[in-house]
């Protein structure tokens, strides 16, 4: 499996806001995605979330066994909203989103509770989303990313709200995704403890070298 970009540009509202993209990366690898505010980092993810379209160029999974048409099927997204609505308890929310997404082929999620177990709050599935602190409902965001089965993970500044020991959670969280096969691409200002991870740099709209290793 290769996820494949190439030649990336787009635009938020009337502006462009990077162009001429492009990388490759591959099952069992992670990608961070770093530069200063502004520069199309979240855009950029978005995108190959396909929240977003694209001005120009393309964004592919490459995968022979189990073909998808669009590199959004396979992603699962978490962005600097949780997605889970306060007024359902925890494991509503988690029960919802493993019936919604269901597994892609060659993988299968985990249990809600073995989800929320993985993250550290596996006594509180009972609670309304809106009860839990900030780092709690982060955490059980998390989760969310375990109940079904994508391969690709799209995280945008996932340490947000997290202390040091759920930032490692996290790390390991990650890295378990990368060891079944699976790719992981973030966008964060803070390391997030992936050994060998790779480095793409934006630099906003200054030119067609948007991306550097």
């Amino acid at each position: 499996m290769r996820l494949l970009a190439e030649g990336l540009s787009a635009k938020r509202g009337e502006d462009l806001i990077f162009r001429d993209v492009s990388f490759g990366i591959d099952a069992g690898e992670a990608l961070i995605v770093k530069g200063a505010n502004g520069s199309g980092k979240s855009t950029l993810l978005r995108v190959l979330a396909g929240l977003l379209p694209a001005v120009s160029g393309t964004a592919r999974l490459l995968a022979a066994a189990h073909p998808v048409e669009r590199l959004g099927e396979a992603c699962h997204y978490l962005g600097h909203r949780n997605a889970m609505k306060r007024e359902l308890t925890v494991e509503e929310n988690l029960v919802f989103w493993k019936a919604f997404y269901g597994d892609l082929h060659g993988g299968a999620g985990i249990g809600v509770d073995a989800a929320a177990a993985a993250v550290g709050l596996g006594g509180i599935l009972h609670l309304p989303f809106g009860y839990l602190s900030a780092g709690q409902q982060r955490r059980m965001a998390m989760a969310r990313l375990l109940v079904a089965w994508r391969p690709v993970w799209i995280l945008d500044e996932p340490t947000a709200a997290l202390d040091v020991a759920a930032e490692a959670m996290f790390a390991g969280l990650v890295t378990n995704h990368l060891a079944q096969g699976g790719i992981a691409i973030a966008a964060t200002h803070q390391p997030l403890g992936l050994e060998g991870a790779r480095e793409l740099w934006m630099t906003g709209f200054a030119g067609a070298e948007q991306g550097v290793w």
